[in-house]
């Protein structure tokens, strides 16, 4: 399971015309699921997620997370984080999950953020999705379990 969390200023996700989730300061979550990946994996991405340090302290060094700064997170499936680049000029999406388990994974890492943290918007699992964001830094990491 992949994780591309950038720290965003704000963020948000349209679907056909309408605002299915935004945020304001805090991260934007691009997941991506893989064949293999179980609900186990979604557990600890998740708890990375919300505890990465990625948020400046006092002094401006990367020492507070999503938690410490009660911000938000805007989840967004992201099937292309699962393909593989390593040769050629077409990306393949052999290694990508199948439809159901990605859905699945991705609702699963959904209901759980809901339970876990205050303030979560997400996009719609398999949509054609605008996403806006103002990337804070810019502050980019790929998390992976």
């Amino acid at each position: 399971m992949r994780g591309l969390i950038q720290r965003v200023s704000e963020a948000s996700v349209t679907v056909d015309g309408k605002v299915t989730g935004e945020i304001r300061q805090g991260i934007l979550l691009l997941l991506g699921v893989a064949h293999g990946d179980t609900a186990e994996q979604a557990d600890k991405l998740l708890h990375r997620v919300l505890n990465y340090r990625i948020f400046p302290d006092v002094e401006g060094r990367m020492n507070r997370s999503l938690k410490d700064i009660g911000g938000g997170l805007l989840v967004v499936s992201q099937f292309t984080l699962a393909a593989e680049t390593h040769k050629g000029l077409r990306p393949g999406f052999s290694a990508a999950a199948e439809p159901a388990l990605a859905e699945f994974l991705y609702d699963y890492f959904l209901a759980e953020a809901i339970k876990a943290h205050p303030v979560i918007g997400a996009g719609i699992f398999g949509a054609d999705m605008k996403v806006s964001l103002v990337n804070d830094g810019p502050v980019t990491f790929l998390l992976e379990t």
